[in-house]
């Protein structure tokens, strides 16, 4: 009775700490990349990350930096 109840619990912790990374993970937490991508229409525009005012999303590029790259403020992809 007590194994039962004691696996039970190992059982709800292991959910509870796979829900947690799940969570932590969806907001962005182990992305290391200086920019995100925006979902726009049938196209995807990716805005830096750290500008202010942030950068509209029409004004950001549709084309992914390469490695090296990154995009500015204005919406350029230059040269890290």
């Amino acid at each position: 009775m007590v194994a039962k109840i004691r696996v039970r619990w190992v059982i709800f912790i292991v959910i509870g700490l796979f829900l947690a990374l799940v969570l932590v993970d969806s907001m962005g937490v182990f992305d290391n990349r200086s920019y995100y991508e925006v979902p726009h229409g049938n196209h995807t525009h990716f805005l830096p990350k750290d500008c202010d005012p942030p950068l509209p999303v029409s004004n950001g590029p549709t084309a992914r930096p390469g490695p090296g790259e990154k995009i500015d403020c204005q919406g350029r992809i230059v040269p890290e």
